[in-house]
């Protein structure tokens, strides 16, 4: 598998860790005592290339090695060589069992040898019409090498052809006719063709642009830099007062509503995120844990948040105590509800059992009822989400059943279009109602067709997910709630700072993304996502409802931030940040991090299976936050450009 260091150490990019023994055993009657098959070690051809291509075995000359001895065919992007020596060598041969051409019985090796060359071959040929990648001059050399392996090995079996002849004994079945010279000679050329095709992939297909990764990490660096909200608080207000007025005092003194209980929040918290965000994606072992460390810590620092809570608010206990909730919620979605995602007839989940996720269907309808009937949303909408809500629950119903031709897909269809309408309808009555109010904070109407928009898409992904999701979805439902009286709480007594908010947000949001089974790694993707409603795979309709079982709790999560950061941001004014900054900020220093150590563990043993998975999914969760920004930002210049554009036809400005 690996070697490792003196000091015991392994995963790295040293050539004691990388290289190790392999010890092979054999069964009596796979090698012939008295025959030692071709004792191929590449002497017959001139230059070290030829004997130092039979001197080692690399993990990918297993794959073709292993094929043919379990009689398989090499897989097409194999680029492994097979190794000679592990491949059987029988006395005698019953010529009978060939009875396509009898007389031309060859060493196992080389027939290995040739087939391995002549797929190979077949693949980098493939490749190269396709891409770019594969240097001409090189595939033309490997050409040459394989022509002239080929003519070798033609000439080695017209040989054996002529000696079987000139001995006279063609009847005999039990002998073999062959120059083991021309063979070998045939071998060492095909297995110096399989060494320079393995050195031309790893050359082109595994070597790193150290370059442009060392100038995109700069480059992110210095934006991360640049991006810090203290500066907004701190150097931005001092540096505009300095140019405008001369001098900064004002925006120097420290905030009048700090207090020794805010400041431990805030140290606890920059001390959370910094190994949340920066340290965790340095090391596989937390990479591996991470889901008992942001529980742990969203449940430390709601403890926190509570305590100050607590100690200030004495006569509103209750109001004071949402972080609680928020952890209590986290926690009994991480314990109690599983089976995220697997099949609802295995009935082998509690979350799965209908009275459980019936009744958490009836809170869902409750929620969408209830939570939006005192706004000046159009009820008749309400039918909509009811309809999908009620056809989900047929949906497992059907699926739970002992009848396997009770699927559920027809109700699953239904919901899926139901929720799809309602999600056409949410964005319309968003732009309507956008293209009407000419004020850029968000009033409770505008707020509440967001959250519309934000149930409907949390619908969505419990369909993809499964029954488990009903239960997860009421919990955050909950918590989201207890989140947003937390956000838009602007009274001295209560005020919880952004920073400390957007903490609470990230880790809440990152333990619904485990909470629901999920994890950094590709090989636990929810695939079933993509055949809740049929057994084909439906390229567009299959990847949205994938990408929303993977990164739905993410979306949502961040538009609810920037949605009841906007709605506080009256309160953040004059130099203050807001949660979305600081938001926006701790994912930034996770893609910063993410991208420095699947730098620095390009080499380790675990590159592909945990670092770069965590990159990728840091990458998706980035990207996210980045599109509401820029929306957010094009709908701020928007409504700004039409404000201006107001006061200078009315003369005002």
């Amino acid at each position: 598998d690996h070697g490792m260091t003196e000091d015991g150490n392994h995963g790295g990019g040293t050539l004691d860790e990388m290289n190790a023994g392999l010890f092979a055993h054999f069964s009596p009657g796979c090698h012939a005592e008295d025959d030692e098959g071709l004792s191929l070690d590449g002497s017959e051809l001139s230059g070290p290339d030829a004997a130092r291509a039979f001197e080692s075995i690399h993990q990918i000359d297993l794959v073709p090695t292993i094929s043919f001895l379990l009689g398989l065919p090499l897989p097409f992007a194999n680029i492994g060589g097979v190794v000679p020596d592990l491949l059987p060598t029988p006395k005698r041969i019953d010529s009978e069992r060939i009875s396509h051409a009898p007389e031309l019985v060859t060493p196992h090796a080389a027939v290995a040898l040739a087939l391995n060359a002549a797929q190979v071959w077949n693949y980098f040929f493939t490749y190269s019409k396709t891409s770019r990648d594969l240097p001409k001059d090189r595939i033309r050399q490997l050409k040459d090498l394989l022509d002239s392996a080929s003519l070798t090995y033609r000439d080695a079996i017209d040989s054996s052809i002529r000696l079987r002849d000139d001995t006279g004994k063609e009847n005999n079945r039990e002998a073999e006719y062959y120059d083991s010279t021309a063979y070998r000679q045939a071998c060492s050329l095909f297995k110096l063709f399989l060494a320079e095709s393995t050195g031309l992939g790893k050359t082109v297909w595994t070597q790193f642009n150290e370059v442009g990764m060392q100038l995109g990490i700069f480059i992110m660096f210095v934006a991360w830099l640049g991006g810090n909200p203290f500066w907004k608080r701190f150097v931005r207000p001092s540096t505009r007062s300095a140019v405008s007025h001369g001098s900064p005092k004002e925006n120097t003194a420290p905030s009048k509503d700090s207090s020794p209980l805010q400041i431990f929040e805030v140290v606890a918290t920059l001390v959370f995120m910094i190994f949340t965000c920066g340290v965790l994606t340095f090391g596989n072992s937390y990479i591996e844990h991470e889901r008992e460390i942001t529980l742990f810590f969203l449940s430390v620092l709601c403890l926190i948040v509570l305590r100050r809570r607590v100690y200030i608010s004495r006569h509103q206990r209750l109001w004071a105590a949402l972080p609680l909730a928020v952890a209590i919620c986290a926690r009994v979605n991480d314990v109690f509800v599983t089976g995220h995602g697997l099949d609802p007839s295995l009935r082998s989940h509690r979350a799965h059992h209908p009275a459980v996720f019936i009744p958490s269907m009836m809170a869902l309808a409750t929620i969408r009822l209830h939570w939006f009937a005192a706004t000046r949303l159009k009820k008749g909408a309400s039918l909509i989400d009811t309809v999908a809500i009620v056809c989900l629950t047929m949906c497992w119903w059907d699926k739970r059943a002992a009848d396997h031709g009770r699927n559920g897909f027809m109700a699953a269809r239904i919901s899926m279009v139901a929720v799809l309408l309602g999600l056409a309808h949410s964005i319309y009555e968003i732009l309507l109602d956008d293209s009407s109010n000419k004020v850029r904070s968000l009033s409770l109407g505008r707020l509440n067709h967001f959250e519309l928009l934000a149930f409907r898409l949390m619908v969505f992904l419990v369909i993809v997910t499964g029954p488990s999701a009903a239960s997860t979805a009421v919990l955050i439902a909950v918590e989201c709630a207890a989140l947003k009286l937390m956000s838009l709480d602007n009274t001295r007594v209560n005020s919880t700072t952004a920073l400390v908010m957007a903490a609470l947000w990230k880790l809440s949001i990152r333990t619904a993304f485990y909470g629901t089974s999920h994890h950094c790694s590709f090989n636990q993707l929810q695939f079933s996502a993509a055949f809740v409603a049929t057994t084909e795979f439906q390229f567009h309709i299959a990847g949205f409802s994938l990408f929303m079982n993977t990164f739905g709790w993410e979306a949502i999560g961040s538009v609810l931030v920037l949605l009841y950061s906007r709605a506080r941001g009256n309160a953040d004014s004059g130099g203050r940040t807001t949660i979305w900054e600081w938001f926006v900020y701790f994912q930034a220093t996770e893609m910063l991090s993410s991208c420095i150590s699947v730098s620095m563990m390009r080499r380790h043993l675990m590159v592909w299976a945990i670092f770069a998975p965590r990159f990728m999914f840091a990458a998706v969760w980035t990207t996210l936050c980045l599109l509401l920004w820029i929306i957010d930002l094009l709908h701020n210049l928007i409504k700004e450009c039409k404000s201006k554009r107001e006061r200078i036809y009315k003369g005002t400005d």
